[in-house]
């Protein structure tokens, strides 16, 4: 049966889908059967990277290797048991025509709480959140008093997380493996930056999720959009000399790939 990583947190801007496709691209060069479900039914950031990325391969005749996104089925509101919900039985419908026929399944929520998204964190073996590194998205996970050194409470989208580890463990399932990404962090070495360092790993040790790192604010995320290319996928198409900043980013994606431990898979890309 497939491994569901889900994508996820509650506010935009956080690189969710750059993760989701940096992912299931790495994945499937890893030589993996990888499906994309993509939850942000209105933008739709995910699925755009890999329509993208089809275009390019039609219009260059290249063929590297591509995660496929898939998406949810239409339902017939009039085949729904009383009190069903209809989102719910998408993405359960969905789930079940993959899970058989790949190795992973990459779902990337929508920045925002949606009943879909709230349905997708339950089904998560391995939950991916990235943060800026800020306080104001740091504020999603947890409340944090003015010096930005105590923690006052778990925020909603953690309480989120807590009642999708609650509902797997009724229903007998292994527990979520929750990472948080640094994402997006400068290079320099500020205070901001030491503080929320030090905030993250309290609450890690608090609520129950692993620190992983993510990548730095990079430029060349937003070029490589409109190909729908990853950086493993820079010689493949001629580049035959990457740039430092290059250089360190796909180091940056194999430090992911190895902190996330997924089945089976090594960084050896």
């Amino acid at each position: 049966m497939a491994h569901i990583v889900v994508v996820g947190n509650e506010k935009g801007g956080a690189g969710k889908s750059t993760v989701s496709m940096h992912l299931a691209s790495a994945l499937a060069r890893l030589g993996k059967t990888v499906a994309g479900l993509d939850l942000d039914l209105r933008q739709k950031s995910f699925s755009r990277y890999i329509e993208n990325r089809k275009a390019f391969l039609e219009e260059t005749d290249k063929d590297l290797p591509t995660p496929a996104i898939h998406d949810l089925p239409e339902i017939d509101a009039d085949a729904l048991k009383p009190g069903e919900n209809i989102y719910d039985h998408r993405l359960s419908a969905a789930i079940a025509a993959l899970e058989s026929k790949n190795d992973f399944i990459i779902i990337d929520c929508p920045g925002s709480h949606t009943r879909l998204s709230q349905v997708a964190h339950s089904l998560a073996d391995t939950l991916i959140t990235p943060l800026n590194d800020s306080f104001v998205d740091f504020d999603l996970l947890a409340r944090i008093d003015s010096s930005g050194t105590e923690i006052i409470a778990p925020s909603v989208y953690s309480e989120m997380v807590w009642n999708a580890r609650q509902l797997r463990a009724q229903a007998g399932l292994p527990p979520i493996d929750w990472i948080v990404l640094r994402n997006r962090t400068g290079a320099q070495r500020m205070v901001n930056k030491e503080k929320m360092e030090r905030a993250i790993k309290m609450l890690s040790k608090r609520i129950g999720f692993r620190i992983a790192p993510g990548f730095s604010e990079r430029v060349i995320f937003r070029e490589l959009f409109p190909r729908g290319l990853t950086l493993l996928d820079l010689k493949d198409i001629g580049v035959k000399q990457l740039n430092i900043s290059n250089i360190a980013a796909r180091q940056e994606l194999r430090d992911l790939i190895k902190s996330l431990s997924l089945p089976d898979v090594t960084a050896d890309f």
